[in-house]
């Protein structure tokens, strides 16, 4: 697997290996990394997996870091790539971002599968007041521990991969970075963007998920989809490339996107 870096682009690996390429996108204190454990069960696939802009190797690129900057480097990175046919993966805040890829229509985009997404329409728990709250989740290691294991999971993590969460949370250098998603994306109304998108959708959702719950997906989600698949990973809490890798990548294998 490359790593790669340009100056003016968020780090990423890419693994060359049969398409359509499959371009990983993080959660709000994720990595690339997050999706070691699905990429390791997925063997021979064209994978590409982006660090934000703001996190991890790329955590000392400027701001904004608001979603569509996000968007718009994706896209980059894609184009870079020279990436003729592929699939969005987004994780949480990555499943917003992948939602305004799509909605732009880029030539090669066959299908997106949002896991565990960040809903198109923010749902009415979404107040300032918790707003405000969550933007104080990674600001020091007990916190980040507590949304760790009291929050983002249902599972038990290994110890190797609670320290990786851990470590992710935490690799912000710039305020506006950790702040940006839980003051201002999450409550973004993209429901003009989501409306347009032309390609087949798999939504998957975490049983036991309490910040993005099944209910708010079917909600604040689906409706706003024309071609989408729903399903539920049983046992799973928020992190599910983390706590279910198995199971996602064999959703991710059975998925079938459409022609170009």
């Amino acid at each position: 697997m490359t790593t790669l870096q340009q100056a003016s682009l968020p780090a990423y690996d890419h693994r060359r290996g049969t398409g359509p390429t499959l371009v990983f996108l993080h959660y709000w204190g994720g990595s690339a990394r997050t999706w070691n454990l699905v990429i390791d069960h997925l063997p021979g696939r064209d994978i590409l997996a982006i660090d934000a802009r703001g996190w991890s190797r790329s955590r000392d690129l400027p701001g904004p870091y608001a979603l569509r900057r996000l968007a718009e480097d994706t896209l980059s990175v894609i184009e870079r790539e020279q990436l003729t046919d592929y699939v969005l993966v987004g994780h949480s805040m990555g499943g917003k971002v992948a939602q305004m890829v799509a909605a732009t229509h880029p030539d090669g985009l066959r299908g997106i599968v949002l896991v565990a997404s960040g809903p198109a329409a923010p749902p009415a728990g979404i107040t300032p007041a918790y707003r405000e709250s969550l933007s104080h989740a990674y600001d020091t290691d007990e916190s980040a521990i507590g949304a760790r294991d009291q929050i983002l999971t249902a599972t038990t993590l290994s110890e190797t991969i609670a320290e990786q969460v851990l470590t992710d949370s935490r690799s912000w250098v710039d305020d506006d970075a950790r702040t940006e998603w839980p003051l201002h994306g999450i409550a973004e109304d993209i429901t003009e963007h989501t409306r347009t998108i032309g390609v087949r959708v798999l939504v998957l959702a975490g049983e036991h998920d309490v910040v993005e719950p099944v209910a708010v997906l079917r909600d604040n989600l689906l409706p706003y989809l024309s071609d989408v698949e729903f399903s539920i990973i049983p046992g799973t809490g928020h992190l599910i490339p983390l706590e279910a890798p198995n199971e996602l990548a064999d959703a991710l294998r059975r998925f079938r996107p459409g022609p170009t």
